[in-house]
């Protein structure tokens, strides 16, 4: 049985594409009439609202003023007492309330809230829309994770500040630190601070799937209760994605509408194993589980570093949606940091600005490597192209580079390549041999690789060292797997060669043997 090709990789289940490609975008489609009927409504709701809502604020303000009077944001800070938490509480979610009540929000309340030495953390998802602080004030104004630089908006910002938060800061390099020790340190008080409030997933998203969930609700180790919302109207005006109508755009919309339904569903807590315990990841997998189940939607591993790739996309001149990796997967199974993931985009935007949609073809492919189209190049490019579409993507190219790549850029490897380029054996490569060895590799008679061998130089000196070659070799490890690839298709033609001989020798061995059989009972006969 003649030799099967064997490729170096399988392709992994774990790496295939998420079952939504892309939950930061939302495309608003509003109807002809739906526009006739959000002018006629507004005539009459926008003013009356927009007064209502003016007014509920200039109420608010002072009052939130006074409770948090000389009330400290960092350091020792404490929960609130006496007639501070009985104006916070009772005063102020009334007045929470009536400012959404006057957007024209209609709350539609399911299950039981746990209190909070029954559960002090609650996970809320999917986070999609500003729109979702409601919830905060369904729940009785329960401590938040807010910016730092929130805290300076006007009116919010003072009314942000009654809920006691949890203050993340950008310029704070141990904020990330300071902030898990201040969720553990409020969530296992034993119903001393409120509950602590949570959107696990960092970020808003179109609601067609729940991203990874980030750990800090997690690793405290406390029962959480998920808390899942839903929007369930004819007109989305609430999705506040990166890529969709902005701010003022769906707030308009909003105080347009007859009214806007929110549905707040408190699903049973959930009790961490001990191994849930010791890690925070399988725990946050469990309950983000729990509550796609309840939604009816599947799971993906996108995370906020894909938002930030997107904004690169788009600074590359890419299209943002190239940026997509599903971060959290990526990062784990392969082992790679945000900044790593980023230079890879870059490289990818070099060979991928040529190309519309963001996507590489085998011309551009070989384009970069300075190489024609052969069927060396054709397999390397078909163990990139994971899905068969005759493109790269952002994602195939950084798992193919991880995975198929740099693995095969070893320092043997490089030093096979050298010795094999180096056919005079004098330690350097002349253009001479580096194109002998390139046309014959690639079966390419008239290949120029003027290019190639300049970049390759890097003095100029018209020979390549071992030290310029291994230099190129570790900042294009696709050379290596074209290499390896090469190497991999003459052993299997070799052995198929070989087993074709032993066919062709075994068929005429048993020839020669029946003729001789036949010569004998002929003269038997």
């Amino acid at each position: 049985m003649p030799p099967q090709r064997v490729f170096a990789l399988p392709r992994q289940q774990s790496l295939l594409l998420p079952a939504v490609l892309n939950p930061f975008v939302q495309e608003q489609k509003i109807s002809k009439a739906d526009k006739i009927k959000c002018a006629l409504l507004g005539l009459v709701l926008l003013p009356l609202r927009s007064i209502w809502v003016i007014l509920v604020c200039l109420i608010t303000w002072p009052l939130a003023t006074l409770v948090t009077f000389r009330m400290p944001l960092k350091g020792a800070v404490e929960p609130m007492k006496g007639w501070r938490r009985f104006l916070c509480r009772t005063v102020i979610a009334a007045l929470g309330r009536m400012y959404f009540f006057g957007l024209g929000f209609w709350w539609v309340v399911k299950g039981r809230q746990a209190d909070s030495a029954e559960a002090p953390i609650l996970a809320v998802a999917p986070h999609s829309s500003f729109f979702d602080a409601i919830v905060c004030i369904i729940s009785g104004l329960p401590c938040t994770i807010s910016r730092s630089e929130t805290l300076a908006t006007p009116i919010f910002g003072r009314f942000l500040r009654c809920l006691q938060p949890v203050l993340v800061s950008r310029k704070d390099p141990d904020s990330r630190k300071n902030t898990i020790k201040e969720i553990e340190s409020r969530s296992t008080s034993g119903g001393v601070w409120p509950q602590v409030l949570i959107f696990p997933e960092g970020t808003c998203t179109n609601r067609t799937c729940l991203i990874s969930f980030k750990q800090g609700a997690f690793i405290p180790g406390v029962p959480v209760q998920p808390v899942i919302l839903r929007y369930p109207n004819k007109l989305d005006n609430v999705t506040w994605t990166w890529q969709g109508p902005k701010s003022g755009t769906l707030l308009l919309l909003t105080l347009c509408q007859l009214y806007t339904t929110v549905e707040i569903e408190f699903l049973p807590t959930q009790i961490p194993t001990e191994a849930e315990k010791k890690s925070p990841y399988l725990f946050a997998q469990r309950v983000r589980g729990v509550m796609a189940e309840a939604l009816g939607i599947p799971v993906t591993d996108h995370t906020f570093e894909d938002c930030r790739l997107m904004i690169c996309a788009g600074e590359l001149t890419l299209p943002m949606e190239a940026g997509l990796v599903e971060f959290t997967k990526i990062s784990r199974k392969l082992d790679l940091k945000w900044d790593s993931i980023q230079k890879e985009l870059e490289n990818f935007a070099a060979i991928a600005n040529s190309c519309k949609g963001g996507r590489i073809k085998i011309e551009e492919f070989a384009n970069y490597l300075k190489i024609p189209v052969t069927p060396i190049l054709q397999e390397l490019f078909n163990l990139f192209d994971r899905d068969g579409d005759g493109t790269i993507d952002f994602r195939e190219y950084v798992i193919g580079v991880t995975v198929l790549c740099r693995p095969a850029n070893t320092e043997e490897v490089i030093k096979l390549a050298f010795q094999l380029f180096d056919t005079d054996d004098d330690q350097s490569i002349s253009r001479e041999e580096f194109a002998h060895m390139l046309r014959s590799a690639l079966g390419v008679c008239d290949l120029n690789v003027t290019k190639l061998f300049k970049d390759i130089d890097a003095d100029g000196s018209g020979h390549i060292t071992y030290s310029e070659f291994r230099t190129f070799a570790l900042t294009h490890p696709q050379y290596a797997k074209l290499f390896t690839t090469y190497l991999e298709l003459q052993r299997y033609q070799a052995l198929k060669g070989e087993d074709e001989d032993f066919l062709s020798s075994y068929a005429c061995a048993n020839s020669e043997d029946s003729q001789e059989e036949s010569t004998s009972d002929k003269k038997d006969d």
